[in-house]
């Protein structure tokens, strides 16, 4: 009976030494979780989310008071309006002068005609030639006025369309959208609560894409690349599933040790983050343990 009992002894040590051996590597799962906080100030008129609610990406949850911003950008169109017609146009309010233009040239013709006829005289030619001249240069300088009041008037209206993006902005960031695919998990404000920008409304995170971060030793770094499948182990009470996770980080520096130690012993200790995506059926929540083999 002794020897048995030391048999029996010895395979529990021998299965326990290879269990503990078993595994690679741990960690903790992960996701990647978003606050989502105000844009905008104002009462919340509705906030259509609860926890566990599972929402689309860019998709509207909610909608913060506009009617302020609204009356604004109303009142902006209106000015934009009321500059649109103080607006000239430049060939009617011309038209008077460039008939007169006109004439004046006709009349310098029928003058040099007479002239060549012997029938007027060299003054009269002149006196027709300074009036043409007179009214170019009427023209000219009316023009530059109408052109330069169509300028400012140009300018109010482009200062106006600018705030008014900005009004249009502040509107859409009044909705209440989810930046990312994914579920609610934490909820802070409700519905006709007053809100401020940068004051949090829920937390949202994709839990169909999980990530288990674990660490490994300087030694193991050999054993892992970017894209590379490993085997992960998950316990659910009496129950324990097998998942593929594909790596898709490895840091670059190890923690828990000070960049000075150059001792050998110290740098084997050296520790990695590492994480590795991993597709959710359903089961895996965030904080949930596992454990990892890096081969088949």
């Amino acid at each position: 009976m002794k020897q048995f009992f030391l048999i029996i002894t010895a395979g529990v040590l021998f299965a326990g030494c290879r269990n503990s051996h078993q595994y690679d590597a741990s960690g903790v799962f992960e996701a990647t979780e978003i606050v989502v906080s105000s844009e905008a100030n104002g009462k919340i008129l509705f906030l259509n989310l609860e926890e566990g609610q599972k929402l689309d990406l860019n998709q509207q949850v909610g909608q913060i008071d506009t009617v302020q911003l609204f009356l604004k950008k109303e009142q902006l169109l209106f000015s934009s309006k009321s500059l649109q017609s103080r607006k000239q146009d430049v060939n009617t309010q011309l038209a008077a002068l460039t008939e007169q233009l006109a004439t004046a040239r006709k009349e310098v013709a029928r003058v040099q005609r007479l002239l060549a006829n012997d029938a007027a005289n060299k003054k009269q030619l002149d006196d027709a030639n300074a009036q043409v001249a007179v009214l170019e240069k009427q023209i000219t300088a009316q023009t530059v006025l109408l052109e330069k009041g169509n300028n400012a008037v140009g300018a109010d209206n482009s200062s106006l369309a600018i705030q008014v993006a900005q009004i249009e902005d502040m509107l859409a960031k009044s909705k209440i959208i989810s930046p990312i695919a994914g579920t609610v998990i934490a909820k802070y404000t409700q519905q006709g609560e007053i809100t401020m920008q940068g004051k949090p409304i829920f937390k949202i995170a994709d839990l169909e894409n999980m990530i288990l971060r674990i660490y490994i030793t300087s030694e193991q770094l050999t054993q892992l690349q970017l894209g590379q499948e490993i085997s992960i182990f998950a316990d659910f009470g009496k129950e324990r599933r097998t998942y593929k996770g594909t790596v898709c980080w490895i840091s670059s520096q190890a923690e828990f040790t000070p960049k000075s130690i150059q001792i050998k012993d110290d740098r084997d200790n050296l520790v990695y983050a590492v994480k590795a995506s991993v597709k959710n059926d359903g089961y895996l929540k965030i904080g949930m343990y596992a454990e990892v083999v890096f081969g088949e």
